[in-house]
């Protein structure tokens, strides 16, 4: 008997696609965080600037927009297809930027400009790469191999945050990029030989008949035994004129009219807003003002910082991945979002970097185990035609990321970084109370398909 198939957790690597997307995930993944941290600590030394710091990290953000039309794409083109091309402009991006490092004509400017290119595209890759997770992995691994997955992006940042800092200080910008370039060109090759070269209509044969549509609606998971159905938008396909093939426009309408007649797709989203708006930009966009302006360190010391956070959620992420068939997805995500923000607070009255990398470290596994069953929930409970433009949309929530960072600029500058990271925790705190009470009966049930072990 394999490996695999003797470690329940290792399952997933049964499948020969998701052998080939891991590691092209990884270095992919790996490549993000070491550009983050090189190019977020060249801004903040260069300009002295926390607003042009959040600037920067925002405009990593600023596709956000386009998200549901790579969702679109997607499912058209095939999400293998879409992922190649999208790290052949990542990889073709940062040998631009390691052209002009090496040649010692990089500036602030020039780094600006082109993190905004590649914050086009960048906020749609975690989606896209879900998707084909989805696509070719069967349901009853799926929470494995998104936990499994997400251990892609918190090694990276481990490994990333290291490596990043250490190739900067030792080597230089123009050499840490060659690194940075070599990663996407690996991502490109693995990724192709990965998943599937036909759209996800196509696969729509082979979805679990528990979310097929059926008639003009949906089967909410188990919802369907007690004859709960909801509403959902017919493609040209499922009304039988396969000749006549929508518009991406009118695929994107159908997918956002879909989630909105779906309620636990419409809660999930909401929170996913929300989370974003409120948690991330204290986890990640501005831990180089903690490192630089709290901690009165360098980058070596953001460096650990990050890379505490992230082995925190790779624990969260392997635990979940021996645990994910006993719990309740949405029910769990809700209760361990929370803990999320309870960790922020402490966290932010954190004076020293001794104490403050341990709490980092409990504050990523929380953050992992609350955010993985999420995910897992959405497309588990999403229909196979529609999983390119649900994950899209989810993408799409990361736009809170813009509006979180830039108003914490003028906050931190007014109030400091503990009051405003209190304020944004509170605020969270209320409103993930408010959005399990509101979405009770489709999140918070145990009975609820959401919920589904």
């Amino acid at each position: 008997m394999s490996e695999p198939a003797r470690i329940p957790a290792l399952a997933p690597f049964r499948v020969r696609s998701f052998r080939f997307q891991w590691p092209a995930d990884l270095a992919t993944s790996w490549a993000f965080e070491m550009e983050t941290l090189i190019l977020g600590w060249y801004v903040l030394v260069e300009t002295q600037s926390v607003f042009m710091l959040t600037v920067f990290a925002s405009l990593l953000y600023i596709g956000t927009l386009l998200a549901p039309m790579f969702g679109v794409m997607g499912d058209r083109v095939g999400h293998r297809n879409l992922l190649c091309a999208m790290r052949g402009l990542y990889a073709t991006l940062a040998t631009t930027l390691m052209t002009f490092a090496l040649l010692g004509m990089v500036t602030p400017t020039i780094v600006l400009v082109i993190t905004g290119i590649l914050g086009l595209v960048r906020p749609s890759d975690i989606g896209v790469r879900s998707a084909l997770v989805a696509d070719t992995v069967p349901s009853d691994r799926l929470l494995g191999a998104m936990s499994i997955q997400r251990t892609t992006q918190d090694s990276a940042r481990i490994a990333g945050a290291l490596t990043g800092a250490g190739l900067v200080a030792l080597l230089g910008m123009g050499p840490a990029y060659v690194v940075v370039a070599s990663f996407y060109v690996i991502s490109i090759v693995l990724t192709w030989k990965a998943g599937s070269v036909r759209p996800a209509q196509h696969l729509a044969h082979g979805a679990d008949q528990a979310t097929r549509p059926r008639d003009g609606f949906l089967v909410d998971g188990q919802a369907g035994e007690a004859g709960t159905m909801t509403r959902f938008p017919q493609t040209a396909g499922s009304a039988g004129n396969e000749s006549a093939r929508p518009s991406p426009w009118r695929d994107l309408k159908e997918g956002l009219a879909y989630i909105w007649h779906t309620p636990h797709l419409r809660g999930a989203m909401c929170y996913a807003f929300l989370l974003n708006f409120t948690a991330f930009p204290l986890f990640t966009g501005l831990l180089p003002y903690v490192a630089k302006e709290v901690y009165l360190s360098d980058q070596t010391t953001l460096g650990y910082m990050v890379a505490g956070a992230s082995f925190g959620a790779l624990l969260g992420a392997m635990a979940m991945s021996r645990i994910g068939h006993s719990i309740r997805p949405a029910r769990v995500g809700l209760m361990f979002g929370a803990g999320w923000y309870m960790m922020l607070i402490v966290f932010a009255y954190t004076p020293h970097a001794a104490a403050g990398i341990p709490v980092l470290i409990v504050t990523g596994i929380v953050q992992s185990m609350g955010l993985i069953p999420m995910s897992a929930m959405l497309l588990r409970n999403s229909d196979t035609r529609y999983r390119g433009r649900v994950m899209g949309i989810r993408m799409l929530m990361l736009y809170g990321n813009l509006p979180g960072l830039l108003l914490s600029g003028p906050l931190i500058a007014y109030f400091g970084y503990s009051l405003t990271a209190t304020l944004y925790c509170v605020t969270g705190l209320a409103f993930t109370l408010a959005i399990a009470m509101h979405w009770r009966d489709h999140l918070w049930r145990p009975e609820a398909p959401a919920n589904t072990r």
